[in-house]
């Protein structure tokens, strides 16, 4: 028990005496912290302090240079300022040395005026002593010695004037006339509005009329078209002013002949079958057409109505195979001036499309295939060169100007169109007499299919004047008294030969 308590006692003792020694080792390990602390700190603070100041010597030393460069720039504008004003006061004093000088000259100038004037009126007191003529005289003989020169160039004049008002006057009657003829080839009935059916027999001229004349008058019903039989051995007529139905009736008509059975009722239904066949030429030639041309992406409503162009003629030209020609020719002028080629190709073959509808749309084929190809998504570009090809509104981009000329072209060349060959040869004996009916003309020929007249005169008879007078003279005449296409060069030659014998 009692060495219990003794233990206790002593580890008593020897705890506390540990935890003061702990104690003790805390504070002083606290008291080094603390020093080490207030030491960091004024380490710190010294940097702090350094470095505030430096940053204010750095700050200083910046704004010392920013002002030294006002200042120096300040007086660099200074200087700049003296010395213009120091060039100018110069130019000033420049300025007022040559208005003094030009003050001068301007009375140098006045006083040689005056002597001028003086010596001009004596050249011309001592002109008249001379001359023996007064000013007035003398003007009077000028202008008759210039009288034949005048008389000339008034001539020359005169024509481009009347020229010009020709070309104003004929615009609006082109118009108008063109209307007429792309709805109703006149000149050409007989050729263009006529299709002829060969009979095996003339037998067979009682079974197209029927009884009573059931069968014709069935088919003229159905189809539109007359049928004229009358003496021609072996043929019937078919007349009507729409190629299409024309067809449809001739197919038909070929038909009934081979099949033998001719009343209404196989009428009818040899007529829708020529009308299917037809409807399918149609389709196949403006497919054709746009394969040709290397033209796609067309509605098909518009190569519906190419296709029409094929039963169309124009003086005897197809009208779709000229409009294949002229996208071709505009294509090929495209190419050689850098434009597009497959917008101008694509107008070209479209711009003849107006005359497929035309004979049921009132207004120009131009005017009327535009509205066309703009109901169908063709660009306003290809719209206008439509529209624009017989000037019928003013042509906008460069394609539309190429297609003019391609129709031109296309319609122009030998062979294109034709007229009939009586109409033909009076037409260039009239050119010659119309020529031959005025003095001094010695021959006079037509050529280039009556395109031009090219009269040669007698050169004692009619002077160099002479020759424009009759050439406008002539050209009045053939406008007054003559009918045709486009236009005639009228050329008149004077030939003078000096001829001399050497003895």
């Amino acid at each position: 028990m009692i060495v219990g308590l003794i233990a206790l006692a002593a580890g008593y003792l020897i705890r506390k005496y540990i935890a003061e020694a702990k104690i003790q080792s805390a504070e002083e390990s606290a008291k080094k912290i603390i020093e080490d602390a207030e030491n960091k700190a004024e380490s710190i603070k010294r940097e702090s302090v350094i470095e505030a100041k430096e940053e204010i010597l750095k700050l200083k030393n910046e704004a010392e240079k920013e002002q030294r460069e006002r200042r120096n720039e300040l007086q660099r504008t200074e200087r700049r300022l003296i010395q213009k004003e120091e060039a100018l006061d110069r130019k000033l004093e420049s300025i007022e040395k040559k208005e003094e000088a030009i003050s001068k000259k301007q009375n140098e100038i006045n006083q040689l005026h005056e002597k001028i004037n003086d010596l001009y009126s004596q050249q011309i007191a001592e002109l008249e002593r001379i001359s023996a003529l007064t000013t007035d005289e003398a003007k009077e003989l000028l202008l008759n010695k210039v009288k034949d020169e005048i008389r000339h160039d008034a001539a020359i004049m005169i024509k481009e004037i009347e020229s010009q008002a020709k070309e104003e006057a004929q615009k609006r009657a082109r118009e108008i006339i063109s209307c007429a003829i792309q709805k109703c080839a006149a000149d050409h009935v007989a050729e263009t509005t006529v299709s002829v059916v060969t009979l095996p027999n003339d037998e067979m001229k009682g079974r197209i009329i029927g009884r009573e004349g059931r069968n014709i008058r069935a088919l003229e019903t159905l189809t539109g078209i007359d049928l004229i039989i009358d003496d021609t051995p072996e043929a019937v007529i078919l007349s009507g002013f729409d190629p299409i139905r024309r067809q449809v009736a001739k197919i038909a008509l070929e038909k009934l002949i081979l099949d033998g059975r001719i009343h209404p009722a196989r009428i009818e239904e040899m007529v829708e079958k020529a009308q299917k066949e037809v409807d399918n030429i149609i389709r196949e030639e403006g497919e054709k057409a746009t394969f040709d041309t290397g033209i796609h992406g067309l509605h098909s409503d518009l190569v519906k109505y190419l296709g029409k162009l094929y039963f169309r003629t124009s003086y005897g030209q197809n009208v779709l195979h000229h409009s294949i020609e002229v996208a071709h020719l505009a294509g090929a002028m495209a190419a050689e001036l850098g434009v597009d080629i497959k917008l101008t190709k694509r107008a070209g073959l479209l711009h003849d499309i107006g005359k497929s509808v035309d004979q049921d749309i009132e207004g120009p084929h131009a005017l009327v295939g535009a509205e066309l190809a703009k109901k169908y998504g063709e660009s306003p570009e290809v719209v206008n060169a439509i529209a624009s090809h017989h000037n019928d509104v003013e042509p906008q981009t460069i394609e539309a100007i190429l297609v003019q000329a391609a129709d031109a072209i296309s319609a122009a060349r030998p062979g294109a169109r034709r007229e009939t060959l009586e109409a033909y040869i009076k037409r260039l004996e009239k050119l010659e007499e119309i020529a031959n009916s005025f003095a001094g003309v010695e021959k006079s020929y037509a050529i280039q299919a009556g395109r031009e007249i090219r009269i040669m005169v007698k050169p004692e008879a009619v002077d160099d004047l002479g020759v424009i007078e009759m050439a406008r003279g002539i050209s009045k005449k053939i406008e007054e008294e003559l009918e045709y296409p486009g236009q005639i060069k009228v050329n008149v030659i004077r030939e003078t030969r000096a001829i001399e014998y050497a003895k």
